[in-house]
């Protein structure tokens, strides 16, 4: 059947996430693998990756939100903004050259951004506008114009400041742009601002330490590194039935699952007796509903 897990990896800056799609792709000798949750090029840290059979369990793992889904490192440098709202956009707008911060007012800034809030996303975003992606319009010239979306910000931490350059901890929700963060602090700051380096610490329970660096990713260490699937969606409830339960969830049956507890409720993964993953399935007591087998 294939190599199927989840893998973490460290992203360098200078790739996109699709670069080290395919690079995956190529170590672990399969097509299947997909990620869940892109990083701009510049950003480096962890990304989540679903190899083989693993890959139908994406919509499940970015359905994990709250206001502390990911975190992450960000240096935001204040004085000017720029067209990309990071380091690697032209000046827009105008400049300060020494802009007069203090860690009470950044800590203030940062405050008014914790919470639920509207966020405009940057015009060179994946957003997609009349079919096309925002970035390719603001390549050409094309005046994007986003509407803002509802995100959480669960911490905004200053963690150091140095001249005009500030390093800050955000736990946020998915679909969070930490460039627009970076943007409108400096714009309630009245000083402007942009990213000029942004590193992912942790994307739902995966944490750097579990991510392997690209640079040593071959296939020895994707198979000591991987997830087995019946591990993947931890949260939920885990039940176990032989192997006639197994085979009739294979085949999209109902089942009633001996042994198993009688007050389940909700969506379970269902494994085999040696704890491969067999199903996801809806429980309602001891029945076991499957709606996507493997």
């Amino acid at each position: 059947m294939g190599i199927s897990g989840l893998l973490v990896v460290d992203k360098p800056a200078g790739l996109t996430s699709h670069d080290v799609v395919a690079r995956t792709r190529r170590v672990a000798s399969t097509r299947r693998v997909g990620h869940t949750g892109t990083l701009d090029p510049m950003a480096t840290g962890v990304l989540v990756l679903c190899l083989g059979r693993a890959t139908r369990l994406i919509p499940y793992l970015e359905e994990a939100g709250g206001p502390e889904a990911k975190e992450y490192e960000a240096r935001i440098r204040f004085g000017f903004e720029t067209t990309t709202d990071d380091a690697l956009g032209e000046v827009r707008g105008d400049v300060v050259s020494r802009p007069a911060l203090t860690q009470d007012a950044l800590r203030a800034g940062l405050a008014s951004f914790v919470g639920r809030i509207q966020q405009t996303p940057p015009a060179f975003s994946a957003k997609k506008i009349g079919g096309e992606r925002a970035y390719a319009l603001a390549r050409r010239g094309t005046e994007v114009n986003l509407d803002p979306v509802s995100v959480e910000v669960g911490q905004a931490e200053l963690l150091a400041l140095d001249g005009d350059t500030a390093t800050v901890r955000f736990a946020c929700s998915r679909g969070t742009y930490i460039r627009a963060l970076a943007r409108d602090l400096g714009r309630a700051l009245g000083v402007g601002a942009h990213l000029t380096a942004l590193r992912r610490t942790r994307s739902g329970r995966a944490g750097l330490e579990a991510a392997i660096p690209l640079d040593r990713m071959n296939a020895e260490s994707i198979a000591s590194n991987l997830m087995p699937m019946a591990l993947i969606l931890e949260a939920w409830p885990m039940v176990v039935v032989n192997e006639e339960g197994a085979q009739n969830l294979r085949l999209g049956r109902a089942i009633n699952a001996g042994g198993n507890p009688t007050d389940l409720s909700g969506r379970v993964r269902v494994c085999d007796e040696a704890r491969g993953l067999v199903a996801l399935a809806t429980a309602e007591g001891s029945r076991l509903q499957p709606f996507c087998v493997f």
